[in-house]
Order: structure tokens, then sequence, then C-alpha cells
């Protein structure tokens, strides 16, 4: 039967119900292997794409944290580029320097920066940042330096009205944003909006450089001296990098030897003065 069924394909009929009467046992034969390799193939996808989800939560933390850093290193570029341009327009020589550390007591605005007496810094030294006079040197060591900012209330600087000319005093109130301008007669002229730069006098700061922009005038009936308040232009609580400045002198030129005054009691001729003695 079997070889009939295989050459004249007589069986064929009973060869496909047979097949499908014992497929289910087939599949039930087969069911544990499937179940199996299922479940490992399974498993090992969940165990592959959880590593693979750690490994990229891992590598997007390092790329956010990389990204923190060139936002940070743009932004210091910035500063940079900022200090080197404001140096540009300083005639006189300076050299950068960074804030390490900020005194926490809130009555002293001072910070610690990272050049000291080895770089040539020395106490009474202006201190600017790119925009404007920030304080100065008020204590050296070979490594650092210590800055009394100018709205320190014990800072006082000498300041003109750059519009006009009018000297003033620009003092420190003890608050960041403010400084107080005193003694300054009721009819002086002055407006908000005038920019305030330093007056070279007391010898310390240069003259020139700005320090503060006028906000609010009152001017009280009977009063002698106007009540002024102003606004460093330095960013004095967001700057990282601040300039010190070294102050060029011009060289005197030489003068000539002054003749030997006479001994007599008789003017001299005009003749006989020295020519640059001359007042024309």
């Amino acid at each position: 039967m079997m070889f009939g069924g295989h050459k004249q394909k007589h069986l064929k009929a009973i060869h496909h119900s047979l097949t499908l009467v014992v497929y289910p046992l087939h599949v039930l034969a087969n069911t544990p292997m499937f179940v199996s390799n299922w479940m490992v193939e399974t498993f090992s996808t969940n165990s592959r794409l959880q590593e693979e989800n750690d490994r990229l939560k891992e590598d997007n933390l390092k790329l956010q944290a990389q990204q923190q850093k060139l936002v940070s290193l743009e932004n210091e570029n910035i500063r940079l580029r900022d200090l080197l341009e404001s140096s540009l327009k300083v005639k006189d020589r300076v050299l950068i320097a960074e804030l390490i550390a900020v005194d926490l007591d809130p009555y002293k605005h001072q910070v610690l920066i990272n050049k000291g007496g080895n770089s040539g810094a020395f106490e009474g030294q202006p201190v600017l940042d790119a925009n404007a006079v920030m304080g100065q040197v008020t204590n050296v060591t070979p490594y650092t330096s210590t800055v009394l900012m100018i709205t320190d209330a014990r800072h006082s600087l000498p300041v003109q009205i750059l519009r006009t000319g009018q000297r003033a005093i620009a003092v420190g109130t003890g608050n960041i944003n403010r400084l107080q301008i005193p003694h300054l007669p009721n009819n002086a002229d002055i407006k908000t909006g005038d920019l305030l730069v330093t007056s070279g006098l007391g010898g310390r700061f240069p003259p020139g450089y700005p320090v503060a922009t006028v906000t609010d005038i009152s001017r009280v009936e009977g009063k002698a001296f106007i009540d002024i308040t102003a606004t460093p232009n330095a960013r004095l609580d967001h700057t990282r990098e601040v300039l010190l400045v070294w102050t060029v002198n011009t060289p005197k030129p030489p003068q000539p030897d002054t003749p030997e005054p006479k001994q007599d009691s008789e003017q001299p001729e005009l003749s006989e003065l020295p020519e640059q003695e001359v007042v024309q």
C-alpha cells in the first residue's frame, strides 16, 4: 500500500487527512521548545534594550555636561573678548586677573583675585572690568590681591561729570548697585543719565575712565546740596575677569639748565633771561 500509494498517489487524500489529525500533536510537542526560545529571545532582547537604554542615558548625560561646559566656555570667551576690546581702548598697561573669592560679609564689598605682588600688583592700583571702574587694590600678597569695590561704604572716588566737567566725589553706599554723589550745590548743572568719569584727582585713578551713570536727582528747596544717586557701570556682581591698570606716565622733556641768579639787587634785563621763561 505504501509502495502503491507512493507510485500511484492513491493515498494522497488519506495522507492529507492524517496530517491534519497529527498537526496538533506536532504543535503540542514543539510548544515547550517554542516557548523556551521565545522567552530566551524576549529576555535577551529586553536585556539588550535595557543596556542600550542605560548606555544612551549615560551618553546623553555626558553630552549635556559637555554642552554646559561649552556654554560656560563660550560665555567666558565673550567676557575675555570684551576685556580685550576694553584693554585696547585703555592706553595704559593692563593685566587680566580672575576672581577667586568673594567676601561673604554683606557690609564689605571686596573680592580676591589671582594676581599679586609677583605679577606687579600694588596697593592702590586701579581695577576695571570690561565696562568701567570696579575698585582698587587694598592688600597684596605674592600670589593674590584684595580689591575694594567702589560701592563699599569705606570707598570714595574723585569723579567729574563728563558733560560739564563738574567735579564731585562718588561715595559707596554698601549697596552693590548704588553710589551717592554728596556735596554738589543745589544749582549744579547735573541731569539724569549724565556719565561720571574719573577726574584723575587723588593720584590713584587715571582720568577719563567711566564710573557710573546718574539715575536719580532730588532737589529740596532750602537745602544747600542735591541728593544724587548713581548706578555703577561696572558689573560688580557678575564679573569674573578684571583688568589691573598701570598708568603709563609720559616722560617729561629735559629742562635746560637755569643760569645762576645774580648776587646784586638789580633786576636782570629781559634779554638776559632764558628764552623759555619769557611769558608771551
